[in-house]
């Protein structure tokens, strides 16, 4: 019997860059070469000015949790003993309104809270595979 596993991304031409860095422990996010401002989730074309000069760029990893939703239920087979999971929307410190959607390693329901410290942390799932998650910071 095999054990089920969870979904893996699969990296197409606009997205390669970010799962790059990813493997490489280290959490990159597009810029825009025209107006500078970050962009996620990668896009072809920069929905602030519509610049089509976007590369990735090393950002500090830290945010604060904007909102979150906690599942009780696992939404596939390969979640089944990750329940409760914590599903944060974090907005990073490099820019306002810049978000990103993980899930909250080491915390329960009851730990996280709307404004908390997060740091990003690499969750190696597979041996190709690496995700960016978040854990509450130590402050």
């Amino acid at each position: 019997m095999t054990t089920a596993s969870r979904p893996i991304p699969f990296p197409d031409d606009v997205t390669e860059g970010f799962w790059d860095s990813v493997r490489a422990r280290t959490l990159s996010i597009q810029r825009c070469a025209a107006c500078s401002r970050f962009n996620h989730a990668p896009s072809l074309t920069c929905p602030a000015c519509g610049g089509a000069e976007l590369a990735y760029e090393p950002v500090s990893g830290r945010g604060v949790v904007y909102s979150y939703t906690v599942l009780d239920e696992a939404p596939g087979p390969g979640f089944a003993g990750l329940v409760p999971l914590v599903v944060v929307v974090v907005e990073l410190v490099e820019q306002p309104g810049l978000l990103m959607v993980a899930n909250l390693l080491g915390a329960g329901p009851d730990d996280v809270r709307i404004g908390a410290v997060v740091d990003v942390e690499f969750e190696e799932i597979s041996q190709d595979c690496v995700l960016p998650q978040f854990r509450l910071a130590e402050v």
